[in-house]
């Protein structure tokens, strides 16, 4: 929901020249490992007790509005729905999966600390979701990286 509402952000002229310079200096030549780091650095804080769902939400957000501006630039995309778009993308798929994963074990933890259960059993468990978070992460960004269209193109 919150990637959809970011996708109804209207950024200025301005606004979207200086997403447009950033997202281009900051993607070029990214890689697999680059992307991978970024996508697990977001993620892992989204498994923070309360907080992690909400930089989940911002992060879906901005990433909503990011993506709109994208796709506005493309002739055959401009008028597909961003969410259709990122979903039906297999890293989209995966890269959802496990925001989801990481903010419903925030919110997990935040359970458990509030009606103050112990913590050992689920931080162990939180660790190996950690785990495949981060493999279908990885799994992810080789996918992305194979579909990246050279920006000299």
């Amino acid at each position: 929901m919150s990637f959809w509402i970011g996708t109804l952000y209207k950024m200025s002229n301005d606004e979207a020249r200086q997403f447009l310079k950033e997202y281009r200096t900051s993607t070029q030549g990214i890689g697999v490992y680059g992307i991978f780091v970024h996508n697990v650095s977001n993620t892992l804080g989204m498994f923070v007790p309360a907080a992690g769902v909400g930089w989940g939400i911002y992060n879906a957000w901005s990433t909503g509005a990011a993506f709109k501006i994208l796709l506005s630039l493309n002739s055959v995309l401009s008028q597909s729905s961003p969410v259709v778009v990122l979903l039906s993308t297999p890293f989209g798929v995966m890269e959802v999966v496990s925001y989801g994963i990481a903010m419903s074990r925030s919110l997990f933890l935040l359970i458990v600390i509030v009606k103050k259960k112990p913590l050992k059993k689920e931080l162990r468990n939180t660790a190996i979701e950690i785990g495949i978070v981060a493999g279908i992460l990885l799994v992810a960004a080789f996918v992305e990286s194979s579909m990246m269209i050279p920006s000299s193109a």
